[in-house]
């Protein structure tokens, strides 16, 4: 009997989905079974990672392809429109949606929700799988309890469609939830250039970067009377969300509902 936790990937030719599914052709405890995107079509996904042929090729068509190949999970890595009627369909025929996809509304976010609860499912949705970044988000939220003033400054490749990044609203709501009053003091500063001093999200400045070279990184700086505290988390490559997506992917189906954040996941 084979107890592996079939998978199937969308946007599987990405940039993280290529991660994705080098990932789980490397786990043991998980079977590929299914591979969508747009591009590459009919092609075996192995070659197209840098691995060995690995029997499922590229379909565009999500529906036809879970109803073929009976995948017990769904990672989506595409953007946030897609990402949402893929995870609709993966739910409507029982399969557990993994979510990596950011810039998704509440709408959106709500639909997902409701669905769950009809199907008596779950679906994991986080902005960030990489286990430090987790941390950092963590140990951000014991500091809020300690230092009167934070701003973030997230910075990523030049090619991250949304702005600010899933990860800092993420942070920022932690640190609300924590304390409902974040940088009491008033502002006071003119701004020279408009938006020079970031977005403002509840009184939380928020700082987006993009440049080449980037992949994904996270600074918190909390200031307090005469002292600062810096919480930074670096992403130096994709493969560091893989760790989190593989725990997430053999968690899902113990879970009800929807899972926002793979801080929920850890121990």
């Amino acid at each position: 009997m084979n107890d592996k936790v079939r998978v199937i990937v969308t946007g599987a030719t990405g940039r993280m989905g290529k991660e994705v599914v080098k990932g789980i052709l490397n786990d043991p405890e998980l079977l590929l079974v299914g591979a969508i995107d747009l591009r590459f079509l009919e092609q075996d996904i192995g070659p197209l990672v840098g691995m060995n042929p690995a029997g499922v090729y590229v379909r565009e068509d999500l529906k036809k392809t879970i109803l073929e190949s009976k995948p017990d999970v769904m990672v989506d890595f595409t953007i946030a429109d897609a990402a949402v009627e893929n995870a609709i369909i993966a739910l409507e025929n029982g399969v557990y949606p993994v979510i990596g996809t950011t810039g998704m509304n509440e709408e959106q976010l709500e639909r997902i929700h409701l669905l769950c609860e009809q199907r008596g499912l779950a679906a994991v949705i986080a902005p960030n799988f990489a286990i430090g970044a987790v941390l950092m988000m963590r140990f951000a939220r014991e500091a809020a309890k300690y230092f009167p003033q934070v701003e973030i400054i997230e910075l990523h490749h030049d090619q991250k469609l949304d702005a600010p990044s899933g990860t800092a609203l993420k942070t920022a709501e932690m640190l609300m939830e924590e304390r409902q009053v974040i940088n009491p003091t008033e502002d006071n500063s003119y701004e020279k250039i408009k938006g020079v001093r970031g977005g403002d999200y509840k009184g939380i400045r928020i700082h987006s970067i993009r440049l080449p070279g980037l992949v994904a990184h996270q600074e918190v700086i909390f200031g307090g009377l005469g002292q600062t505290l810096s919480l930074r988390h670096d992403s130096i490559n994709r493969e560091s969300f893989i760790p989190g997506v593989l725990l997430a992917i053999k968690k899902v189906k113990r879970m009800k509902g929807v899972i926002y954040g793979l801080e929920n996941l850890l121990e």
